[in-house]
C-alpha cells in the first residue's frame, strides 16, 4: 500500500504546529506544546523528522541568522523557563537541544545507565572503562562544587586548556545524553556574558530515579516510539533507530509490538520515497 506525501505533510504541519493559526505566542503555550508532543527539538535538524520549538513559533522556514528575527523568541523562552522545571531540557536526541515533557522524562531515564544509585552507577561504568577521564572530572566537579557555569566548571574539572576544548564538550554531551547532567539556568559569566549553569540530574530532579524505577526497558521504548509516531506520522526502521540510538534489532522488536497492537501499520510505501515505512493507521485509512 502507498500513501501520498501530501497527506503526510499535512499531518506533520498540524502536529509540528506550523499552521499559521496554531503558532505559539507565549511561553505557556510552548510548555503546553512540549507536553502535547512529549519531546521536540529546539531547532529543526536536517534530515531528522521531529517537531521543533522554532517551527512551532516561526513556521516551516530555516533558522534565521539575524538575532532580531521574531522566531528567535523561542530562544528567549528556553532561557526564561530553564530554571522553572516545566520540562527536561538538555542535549539528548541526536546530541541536539531537546525538550522533554516532565511526564515523559522517566521513560527516557529508564533507558539510561542509571539503575540504582546514580553516583555508584557512574563509578561502576568508569571502572569498567566505559567513561572517559574527562567525563569523570566534569561529573566530580559538579558533585563536589554544586551547580557551576560553563567557565567555572571547566576550571573545577581542570579542563581549561585549548587542547581540552573537544574533550570537555564531549564529556558534557555524554553526561547529558545519559541524563546525568543538564543545564539549569543562565549565567552572565564569560566574555559574552552568557553561559549555561549545569547541575547533576539526580540532584536537580531527585524524584526522577524513583519515577523511572517501575518502568522496564520494553515499556519505555514502546511509549517513546508511540509518542514519536504520534508526532511524525511515519518513519522507517532506520529513522526510528537513528533518532533513539537503538540497535536495529531492538527497534524492530519495539515497532513490531506496536504493529501487533494495531497502533502502527507496517511495510507502507510513501510517494517518491524508496524505503518502506511504519505509519499511523489513521493516515493509512485516510489516504
Amino acid at each position: 500500500m502507498e500513501i501520498s506525501l501530501r497527506k503526510l505533510q499535512t499531518f506533520r504541519s498540524n502536529t509540528y504546529g506550523m499552521n499559521p493559526g496554531r503558532r505559539l505566542k507565549t511561553p505557556q503555550q510552548a510548555v503546553e506544546f512540549v507536553n502535547r508532543r512529549g519531546f521536540i527539538f529546539l531547532w529543526p535538524i536536517k534530515d531528522v523528522e521531529l517537531p521543533s520549538l522554532w517551527c512551532a513559533v516561526a513556521g516551516d522556514r530555516p533558522v534565521a541568522d539575524e538575532h532580531d528575527d521574531p522566531g528567535h523568541i523561542s530562544w528567549g523562552w528556553k532561557d526564561q523557563l530553564l530554571d522553572q522545571r516545566v520540562w527536561y531540557y538538555a542535549r539528548m536526541l541526536k546530541h541536539r537541544n531537546t525538550f522533554i515533557s516532565t511526564q515523559l522524562a522517566p521513560y527516557f531515564y529508564a533507558l539510561t545507565p542509571n539503575y540504582g544509585s546514580p553516583e555508584e552507577d557512574f563509578y561502576d561504568q568508569y571502572q569498567q572503562g566505559e567513561i572517559t577521564l574527562e567525563t569523570k572530572l566534569v561529573f566530580e566537579a559538579l558533585l563536589k562544587e554544586g551547580p557551576l557555569d560553563t567557565l567555572s566548571l571547566r576550571k573545577a574539572a581542570h579542563l581549561t586548556g585549548k587542547n581540552s576544548n573537544s574533550a570537555f564538550s564531549k564529556a558534557l554531551d555524554t553526561l547529558q545524553v545519559d541524563m546525568r547532567v543538564l543545564p539549569v539556568s543562565i549565567s552572565e559569566a564569560g566574555r559574552w556574558h552568557y553561559a549555561f549553569v549545569y547541575d547533576l540530574t539526580h540532584r536537580y530532579y531527585p524524584d526522577l530515579s524513583e519515577q523511572a524505577r517501575t518502568i522496564n526497558e520494553n515499556k519505555a521504548r514502546r511509549v517513546l516510539a508511540q509518542t514519536y509516531f504520534a508526532s511524525v506520522g511515519a518513519a522507517s526502521l532506520h529513522q526510528a533507530a537513528a533518532l533513539f540510538h537503538w540497535t536495529t534489532e531492538i527497534t524492530l522488536r519495539t515497532l513490531t509490538s506496536l504493529v501487533d497492537k494495531k497502533e502502527l501499520a507496517a511495510d507502507i510505501s510513501i510517494e517518491s520515497q524508496k524505503d518502506l515505512f511504519y505509519v499511523l493507521p489513521e493516515i493509512v485509512s485516510e489516504d
